[in-house]
């Protein structure tokens, strides 16, 4: 685990990888996450994380990443659940970035000053029990053909919805 400077005081956001494929999206959403002043990056399930398992550094997800993986706080959480659960006491608010029956345009999303953002793998999204502990989900209206955007392009989108990136 790497420690950072704090985010926004008023502004505690955390993000959720689960199961994220790509290193590639997985060092995007790095570099974004940087770039906004998210607290903290939990990753879990078979995301890659900066560290291999081995202890080494991973120069492909260091390459998108740009030494955003060196500057922002991350941890690998065995059990997505029981870190959504302990936050959840803490009050911070669960919201998932999900197609589903409940999800609202992300523009419509309040922002509250403690949120865990939970991004989910790339073809199947979050798992539903996971799903079912947001407090929120939020979706990004797709006009065209595709069902969805890249999972690094949709975090971009919502992070600078949720968040105020003034100084």
């Amino acid at each position: 685990m790497i420690t950072q400077k704090a985010g926004h005081e008023n502004n505690q956001t955390y993000l959720l990888l689960h199961n994220i494929r790509s290193v590639y999206n997985v060092g995007a959403i790095f570099r974004t996450a940087d770039a906004v002043g998210v607290s903290k990056i939990y990753v879990s399930g078979y995301t890659p994380a900066p560290i291999d398992r081995f202890g080494r550094e991973r120069k492909d997800l260091a390459k998108v990443a740009l030494g955003a993986e060196k500057t922002i706080a991350w941890e690998f959480v065995e059990n997505p659940i029981i870190l959504i659960k302990k936050l959840k006491k803490e009050k911070v608010v669960i919201l998932g970035l999900e197609q589903t029956k409940n999800s609202v345009d992300y523009r419509k999303i309040k922002k509250v000053p403690k949120r865990l953002v939970i991004l989910g793998e790339e073809v199947y999204g979050i798992e539903e029990k996971i799903i079912k502990l947001c407090d929120q989900i939020a979706e990004i209206p797709m006009l065209g053909n595709k069902e969805s955007l890249n999972v690094s392009v949709a975090t971009g989108i919502l992070l600078y919805s949720i968040i105020d990136t003034k100084k």
